[in-house]
């Protein structure tokens, strides 16, 4: 005799929970892409907040976070 198998059941109620949230969350997520990938460096360099996160004087220029995991390595 076949056991019962209970993860579709699980899945199908799970997703008639949470499909609105997931629907919302891909959604935020490819508008915030989508705006990022059109910023540049110069964008970066004009904007007071990320002058205030970031600097510009190590590592040749570039701009590196204060708390990125590059530090830890020095």
């Amino acid at each position: 005799m076949r056991k019962f198998d209970l993860w579709p059941v699980f899945f199908k109620r799970e997703w008639n929970r949470n499909w609105p949230f997931l629907v919302g969350f891909a959604i935020t997520g490819t508008l915030i892409t989508y705006c990022s990938l059109g910023l540049t460096e110069e964008d970066a360099k004009n904007s007071p907040f990320v002058q205030r996160h970031m600097t510009s004087n190590l590592y040749g220029g570039r701009m590196i976070p204060y708390d990125c995991d590059i530090y830890n390595i020095i």
